[in-house]
């Protein structure tokens, strides 16, 4: 064999393997492979190809690096539930972290009840004895599925406009984010076994793995909302960017 043919050989097999690439991204992309899926067996896969086990090997090892697919052994590949990200650091709408995905998003308010401050909410808000609050409960969707649950209070001192605001199209925290300036704000992260209620709100059994995301907001001194997110999770991740400061260790 002369080098052209060896070299030819090769280019062969590599646009090959990146056609097994492209061909399986798209079906995941546009959603022919849902989530969950299982892909076709290896040796499945290089029949209908007419190539090498080892070249389709080589072209799952790829997806599965970029986080597409999981392979499991004795089991095959399936396609994995693509993880929102959500940005530690900053205050960032439900609806673009969705729309992030690909997904179609949707909000459905459960609940919303104005009140006077109970002791656990004048804790939250730092209120006093006569404050009041708006609560609201609400589903965030990516496609048919839910995404989030959403609950929150908002302090009537700092933003009386709420008393008049139903939030049943619109979501608390999108419509805040357009009323109300913020100066400060907090966030406490925690991973929580799902009760009953939550385990109801997301559809998920009693004792998942949840990830809940809980901040406040405050202007000169003056707590704004209090806000609790509950994803599910194996379908989101926190992300943190930041710079390094004059006494920052690695």
């Amino acid at each position: 064999m002369t080098v052209s043919q060896t070299i030819a050989g090769a280019n062969t097999e590599l646009s090959l393997h990146q056609r097994i690439v492209n061909e399986i991204e798209g079906r995941i992309l546009s959603g022919e492979w849902p989530p969950g899926h299982r892909l076709p067996f290896e040796l499945e896969l290089a029949e209908q190809y007419g190539c090498s086990r080892m070249t389709v090997n080589k072209a799952m090892a790829q997806l599965a690096r970029t986080g597409l697919i999981e392979r499991r052994k004795k089991s095959g590949s399936f396609v994995i539930q693509p993880h929102a990200q959500s940005a530690v650091l900053e205050i960032s709408e439900i609806k673009q972290e969705v729309e992030g995905l690909g997904k179609t998003y949707r909000y459905k308010r459960a609940s919303r009840e104005m009140r006077k401050a109970t002791s656990d909410d004048r804790a939250l808000l730092d209120l006093s004895a006569s404050g009041k609050v708006v609560e609201v409960t609400a589903l965030h969707y990516a496609g048919e599925r839910v995404f989030c649950f959403e609950e929150r209070l908002i302090n009537l001192a700092a933003v009386p406009e709420a008393a008049e605001e139903t939030f049943a199209d619109t979501a608390p925290g999108s419509w805040l984010l357009q009323q109300v300036p913020w100066s400060a704000a907090e966030h406490k992260i925690k991973a929580v076994a799902a009760d009953d209620d939550i385990a109801s709100a997301l559809s998920i059994p009693p004792g998942s793995a949840c990830l809940v995301v809980e901040r406040r907001t405050s202007m000169q001194g003056t707590f704004i909302t209090h806000v609790r997110l509950t994803y599910l999770g194996s379908s989101h991740e926190l992300v943190a960017r930041f710079t390094p400061s004059q006494t920052g260790q690695i």
